[in-house]
């Protein structure tokens, strides 16, 4: 593109237009995951409403550039180098309506501040573990959070969306508008427009009997034998997870837990107190804990469950799913988890699925399967002299476990380590990614967007 170009573009925009070698620009350009950190894009526009995501997207359509999408970063999925970059970060609109039970919100909004909003009503989002995740990038694949078993996926509440489509015309997308591009768009990511505002569903809670259960790493196989019976047994109100590694000796964790190889049970329950800590007990008698936080919290604190990252780095992640956990698959898994007792190994995490996330939404979405019992994630923040044994391990771990994996990556924590066509084929059954590439001929058979876990339209070489 010659500077006219980006000039004229520059004209129509009421927010910047950042260009290479400025600082603006590097800024812009990096996410929370500095994975793909050395991302050049033609330029970057940092979006200040719909008519600069509408100018852009036909600027880039007219020049033949792709169009790349971020707000946090938490996903991001491969470089930008050559496109054009919408930054919206700045488009930070909440709406929340007591009444409907519903929020309306635009793409630059964390979790963090639609909990607080809808917290003043006595009301939780589907938001995921961490609140300082984007909600529209979130929903657009599936989302997985801590009322998950209670209510299902994020994007199976999702009621309506704004989208600015590969041809720059901003479509209003619901169950009775543009249907096909409504399903497809809860579970298809970022492959089918820009989304500027969605409404999605709210629910009545304003507290948890939440925390974490930090138990002794050298009892895992004791630990996940009995956390795996007692999920078989637990009601939809309870969404569980363990997480197994070595955590790091640093002061924002409590003090019982620094350094030590442990076994973090999360527990997310949307009932009382005291019918959790009943249904706790099995998990408290297997050995004594060397923490445990679990208590009445307020929903507003749900973020001190999992205790994810929030400082920006490089996290090598990589996930799957798991059909059951039976006693076979826990003898292959507790030998892979016990390497990181004593090496640089990321830690390892299930979390139980079922409930409403196995159940079909009132409409339909582009989310495969439901029947999926357990989630399989490894992931953490990767130094440049561990880069080369962490992945030879997540690789290892997912060739060992091959015999109870679903499919490939689960879509609500796919990386950029899984942006291949073959791993995102693989995250879906054929029928649903058939689907997509049929909605994706429709409404972007040019591939404008496809800097992202892309689902090509048919016909497409890159």
């Amino acid at each position: 593109m010659s500077p006219t170009d980006l000039s004229a573009l520059g004209a129509e925009l009421r927010g910047p237009l950042l260009l290479p070698g400025t600082d603006a620009y590097k800024e812009e350009t990096l996410g929370f995951n500095r994975i793909l950190s050395e991302s050049r894009p033609a330029a970057v526009v940092l979006a200040d409403g719909t008519a600069d995501v509408i100018a852009t997207v036909r600027f880039a359509a007219r020049a033949g550039l792709p169009v790349a999408v971020q707000a946090t970063g938490h996903g991001v999925a491969r470089l930008a180098d050559g496109a054009i970059l919408i930054n919206t970060r700045n488009l930070t609109g909440v709406r929340i309506d007591p009444r409907s039970r519903t929020a309306r919100i635009e793409p630059g909004v964390q979790w963090s501040r639609v909990i607080q909003e809808a917290a003043a009503f006595g009301l939780a989002p589907l938001n995921g573990a961490s609140p300082g995740v984007g909600v529209v990038s979130y929903t657009l694949g599936g989302g997985l959070g801590p009322l998950g078993r209670s209510y299902g996926y994020c994007a199976d509440h999702v009621k309506n969306a704004d989208v600015v489509t590969a041809d720059g015309e901003l479509r209003h997308v619901s169950p009775e508008d543009h249907p096909d591009l409504f399903w497809a768009l809860r579970g298809g990511k970022g492959n089918f427009g820009v989304v500027t505002s969605i409404e999605i569903g709210l629910f009545p809670v304003s507290r948890l009997y939440g925390g974490g259960l930090f138990l002794p790493g050298e009892h895992i196989e004791e630990i996940l034998r009995t956390w795996r019976d007692w999920t078989r047994t637990v009601p939809d109100a309870m969404q569980s997870s363990i997480a197994v590694m070595r955590f790091p000796d640093i002061d924002v964790l409590p003090e019982p837990v620094r350094g030590r190889f442990l076994a973090h049970i999360r527990i997310a329950f949307n009932g009382s107190n005291e019918e959790g800590e009943e249904l706790l007990r099995p998990l408290r008698a297997i050995v004594p804990a060397v923490l445990d936080t679990v208590a009445d919290m307020p929903y507003t604190n749900v973020a001190d469950i999992n205790m994810d990252p929030t400082v920006p780095a490089v996290y090598f992640e990589r996930s799957t799913r798991i059909r059951e956990l039976d006693d076979a698959a826990i003898d292959t898994l507790v030998p892979l988890i016990k390497e990181g007792a004593d090496a640089v190994r990321p830690g390892i995490e299930l979390r139980h699925l079922g409930g409403a996330l196995g159940r079909e939404p009132e409409h339909p979405n582009a989310l495969p399967h439901r029947e999926t019992a357990y989630t399989l994630f490894a992931g953490a923040p990767v130094w440049p002299e561990h880069v080369q044994d962490v992945r030879e391990f997540q690789e290892r771990l997912m060739e060992t476990m091959q015999p109870w994996r679903i499919g490939g990556p689960f879509l609500s924590f796919i990386s950029a380590l899984e942006s291949t066509p073959e791993h995102l084929r693989s995250a879906y059954d054929e029928e649903t990614y058939a689907r997509l590439v049929a909605v994706k001929d429709a409404y972007d058979p040019q591939n404008v967007f496809r800097v992202n876990h892309n689902i090509p339209p048919s016909g497409w070489t890159s």
